[in-house]
């Protein structure tokens, strides 16, 4: 089963270590139980539970340390970092989130030259301390080019850091917070690493109503020496982008475990629940909700589990990791709030109830799409290689599962964060080619014809620079490369056909969605309306499969999982 069902984790693992660890997460959440799972959220408890766990059981040391700098089961090893990004937000975003964090903090010290450092993060992780990423400024956000976090040199080969960061998770708890500023009078980049605990480092607050501390934190002539410096200059801007590359792909991750927790959780209820004289999960409506959201969710995990074999083959002559990881950022994390909505009109108020675990979901979800880059800006990302992906493709070896246990070198090792435009990819259409399914088919039409558009109706050069325009045209381009990367694991996964159908049956709606979206811009001309127009089209009717997939697939999962009281 694609789903992750923590009463039946029988998932293979290469080692036993691997397994371990997940099985005794799972074990501490359910023995923790949701009454105080909920407690805990609702009275904002720092979850120090969580940190006694990780630290006695040495996981994230053993998760998040590079082979070479720890035992021998230590390794960063991304595919069963996504089991334990999936199990940490099945239970919980705060969980997650300081994983997440200690990811990012991790990102330019793994990336370093400074093997001081290195050793030093590693012995942190060993006595299972957490890690921050000080990148975002209160007036600038994630806009590093604004900066105002400085360090200025005393003359003896020292320095003093003096600046504001702001939205820094962890920053109440790490001795190394990895921190982005600029050399005063020369204004060349750098990161360096401070300590929460210094008394030059001030801890405004918490600036989230949450468990999680998310820190506004102050350096006031904050002494650094050059041991303490990571990077400079170029290399140093690099390590801030691929840091990005590395930990926000987690953020699908954080969805994909919210969802199918609240899924059980919302199937369960209403597969139990009669209104008007019948169970609700007998209303036609219902039916078709829940399976939008079940084919839904099992599209997100698909691409997301594909993005992170491209991850772990990549190297500087395959970038195409580069167009995956920001579309599992901005779709696979959007899909996530669409599963929450669609499950969340089917529960209705129960959604609302202090001891359910949807209210939680439906709080925690809104918050990933927003998180680490807004879609806006993961579109304009994706959209730069769009050219390349439609009209220039290059043969690759073919990519196998991914799951092998070894260390993700390249992940610390990305080479300079610039040349996107020249990135090439394998031809999409071979992929499609590959399925002899009605959707399928008819989603292929659809982009045939985008991809005339594009040639036939090329976007001006105003349009080029019209982010409400491009924002549209950049979900039609998502869905292509979405719907191929699920198409390849879904051959992987041996996926049956009837729900790769019933996928494309919501990727068709949505695709002919942004369509019209597209077509009603004022922006558009004419010519590129009458493209639109022939994009919306309507997915093949087979209520046979529909049922088929309803009852084997998705209501046969009612009862399957709920956690311990």
């Amino acid at each position: 089963m694609i789903l992750l069902n923590p009463k039946k984790h029988n998932r293979p693992y290469a080692d036993g270590r691997s397994r371990e660890i997940m099985l005794k997460t799972i074990d501490f959440f359910e023995s923790k139980g949701k009454g105080k799972l909920k407690e805990d959220d609702r009275d904002r408890v720092w979850y120090a539970d969580f940190l006694e766990f990780v630290k006695e059981n040495e996981l994230f040391y053993t998760l998040l340390t590079p082979a070479g700098y720890g035992g021998e089961e230590c390794r960063w090893d991304t595919w069963r970092n996504c089991e334990f990004n999936e199990i940490l937000a099945f239970y919980g975003l705060h969980y997650w989130y300081t994983w997440q964090v200690s990811i990012l903090g991790l990102g330019p010290i793994w990336m370093s030259k400074n093997d001081l450092l290195k050793k030093r993060a590693a012995r942190q992780l060993k006595e299972g301390n957490v890690f921050a990423f000080g990148l975002s400024e209160r007036a600038h956000g994630a806009d590093i080019y604004s900066t105002e976090m400085t360090l200025t040199p005393c003359g003896d080969g020292t320095y003093r850091a003096n600046g504001e960061k702001y939205y820094i998770g962890n920053g109440n708890k790490a001795e190394m917070v990895s921190t982005f500023g600029k050399m005063a009078g020369s204004g060349e980049y750098l990161f360096f690493v401070a300590n929460y605990s210094h008394k030059q480092y001030e801890l405004v607050k918490n600036i989230v109503n949450s468990q999680s501390y998310v820190a506004d934190f102050i350096l006031h002539d904050y002494p650094i020496t050059e041991e303490e410096i990571l990077s400079k200059g170029s290399e140093a801007w690099d390590t801030a982008l691929n840091t990005v590359n590395v930990g926000k792909y987690n953020l699908g991750w954080a969805s994909i475990g919210i969802c199918t927790h609240a899924f059980y959780e919302a199937l369960n209820h209403a597969a139990n629940r009669r209104l008007y004289g019948i169970y609700v999960t007998d209303f036609p409506h219902v039916k078709q909700m829940f399976v939008d959201a079940y084919t839904r969710l099992t599209a997100m995990k698909l691409f997301a589990l594909r993005t992170a074999d491209y991850m772990r083959t990549a190297r500087l002559e395959d970038r195409r990791y580069l167009l995956y990881n920001p579309t599992v950022k901005m779709k696979v994390t959007t899909q996530g709030e669409e599963v929450i909505n669609l499950l969340w009109d089917i529960i209705a108020a129960k959604g609302f109830e202090r001891d359910t675990y949807f209210e939680m979901a439906a709080r925690d979800i809104r918050a990933l799409p927003k998180l680490e880059g807004t879609v806006h800006v993961n579109i304009a990302l994706i959209l730069k290689f769009m050219a390349n992906y439609f009209f220039n493709p290059q043969e690759y070896p073919h990519v196998p599962r991914q799951d092998c246990p070894q260390n993700d070198d390249f992940l610390f090792n990305q080479g300079p964060a610039r040349g996107l435009g020249q990135v090439r990819f394998h031809d999409y259409k071979a992929i499609y080619d590959a399925w002899n399914l009605p959707n399928v088919h008819i989603f292929k039409e659809q982009i045939a014809v985008f991809k005339e558009f594009l040639s036939g109706a090329t976007p001006d050069e105003a349009q080029q620079k019209d982010t409400d325009f491009l924002l549209s045209l950049g979900e039609l381009f998502t869905l292509v490369v979405y719907g191929q990367l699920i198409l390849e694991n879904a051959k992987i996964y041996e996926l049956e056909e009837d729900v790769v159908d019933q996928i494309f049956d919501f990727m068709i709606r949505d695709f002919s969605g942004f369509a019209l979206n597209l077509y009603s811009k004022a922006a558009s001309t004419e010519p590129q309306m009458d493209y639109f127009m022939k994009m919306i089209r309507k997915p093949a009717m087979n209520p046979d499969l529909f049922q088929r997939v309803w009852r084997g697939q998705v209501l046969a999962l009612s009862g399957v999982y709920e956690m311990n009281p």
